[in-house]
């Protein structure tokens, strides 16, 4: 499949914008297009499939290791590939580029990457930063798109960068207000919830389809190629557990195991790798805790993800029977792994709207991050009866990004740190285990981490 990757020299840049576009425009032109989004963002992907019809892939080196990036890309299909980059181009794990678009990039091929640009105020200084991000780390940046311009202001702008960045300009998106995506406090509002978003994607297509050498970028794109660069890769040497999660089919074969999952507007923050998993272990049955009465019947496992159920707590508090359906379903035992959102879902309010009650205690919103970013989380193995499991712990790569908090009157199962640029380590408790229920903030990626899976269903 051949890919390209989309990037920019910052966060809101324009790169999700101008790629939606560009899939709609693919799209038009019959082209089966797999979307794919660096780092651990949910709310891109969810837009990429709202336009493309196929579930996006995260590629996460972080969570993920470099061998899981390989076979998530590799899982993808269609006949072009759309990478949206995290950030800006070198933006990694604090002041390096380690899980980067750069390192990506690199991972798979040096994969060729399209600069979305935002200019403003600058004419011979944005070939300065072009220069910069081409050779600072010898990225392979084909061409530059600049978003929100004039027609005047991107030919000077064209003139000036092809002149002294020996670079292409594929085109320009004009400043059109109308495209923006609404934004809330951990990032885009869900494309679920844009009541014109059809609209909004029709028009940013046609004005990519007038003003963007389309036929440039797809010349552009390249099959991928296993890399032969070791100055990355050796940073990420992968330990025997990255293992397919097809092993898990024979295992799994005779249980006949039905897994409930949570979907809605609510409950929407769920990776691709951790679905086909759940796949691979039996029957996923989705189900909406705002407007289902209760749990599908006869589960063997139940899983509730990120999402925010801060913003639909009343429609989640009206949905009583729901509530009192999965804390009947936890209390008699139901295996249950809640993440984030799901977590607060689980405790007995969100900022004074009644939730479940099965965790005893409270969350609440504040108007600041608490924890973000990626960590390192060791599971106490009590979580999971006492079995003999990695010197009686899980120790797991995991990203938290929330600005809300929990105050709970149970003990915790996590123990957090978070390692920073200059080498310092933050570390916090998190984590609850209750009744075969395990519930925390930290987002997790089942890909790599076969053993916590197995241990979370009760394959162990």
């Amino acid at each position: 499949m051949r890919s390209i990757i989309i990037s920019s020299n910052c966060s809101g840049g324009g790169k999700t914008t101008f790629t939606l576009g560009l899939m709609k425009v693919l799209k038009s032109r019959n082209f089966h297009v797999q979307g794919y989004k660096v780092g651990p963002d949910y709310i891109d992907t969810a837009f990429h499939k709202t336009v493309t019809g196929i579930a996006s892939r995260n590629l996460d080196t972080f969570l993920m290791g470099e061998e899981g990036v390989k076979k998530s890309f590799q899982k993808g299909s269609g006949n072009i590939g759309i990478i949206e980059g995290v950030m800006g181009l070198y933006d990694g794990i604090g002041a390096s580029e380690k899980g980067s678009t750069y390192h990506v990039s690199k991972l798979l091929g040096n994969m060729p990457i399209v600069l979305v640009l935002s200019p403003k105020g600058q004419s011979a200084s944005i070939c300065a930063e072009i220069s910069g991000f081409k050779n600072y780390k010898d990225a392979n940046i084909v061409g530059v798109v600049l978003n929100s311009v004039s027609e005047k202001y991107y030919n000077l702008l064209k003139y000036a960068i092809e002149k002294n960045c020996n670079i292409k300009v594929f085109g320009y998106i004009p400043k059109t207000p109308e495209i923006a995506l609404s934004s809330r406090h951990l990032g885009l509002v869900q494309s679920m919830e844009i009541l014109n978003l059809e609209e909004k994607l029709d028009t940013c297509a046609k004005l990519i389809e007038k003003y963007v050498d389309i036929d440039g970028i797809i010349n552009a794109t390249q099959e991928y190629k296993i890399s032969t660069d070791g100055d990355l890769n050796d940073s990420f040497k992968e330990d025997d557990k990255q293992k397919s999660f097809e092993s898990l089919k024979e295992e799994a074969k005779n249980r006949n195991l039905k897994i409930g999952v949570a979907l809605d507007k609510a409950f929407s923050f769920y990776y691709k790798d951790n679905l086909e998993a759940l796949e691979n272990l039996g029957e996923i049955v989705y189900f909406s805790p705002i407007n289902d009465k209760e749990l599908p019947q006869n589960l063997d496992f139940l899983y509730i993800g990120g999402g925010y159920p801060e913003v639909f707590k009343k429609e989640l508090e009206n949905n009583y029977s729901m509530r009192k359906s999965i804390k009947e379903a936890l209390d008699g035992g139901l295996r249950c792994y809640a993440e984030c959102g799901g977590l607060m879902y689980l405790t007995e309010s969100i900022d004074g709207s009644e939730m479940v009650g099965f965790f005893n205690g409270d969350s609440t919103m504040t108007n600041k991050l608490q924890n973000f970013g990626y960590c390192n989380v060791k599971i106490d193995n009590k979580c999971f009866n006492n079995r003999s499991i990695k010197d009686n712990e899980f120790e797991i790569n995991a990203h938290e990004f929330h600005k809300s908090k929990v105050d709970l009157d149970e003990d915790n199962v996590y123990e957090v740190e978070k390692t920073l640029y200059n080498g310092e380590a933050l570390k916090w408790k998190c984590g609850y285990f209750k009744n075969n229920t395990l519930g925390g903030y930290a987002h997790i990626n089942f890909l790599g981490n076969e053993e916590l899976l197995k241990a979370l269903v009760n394959f162990l």
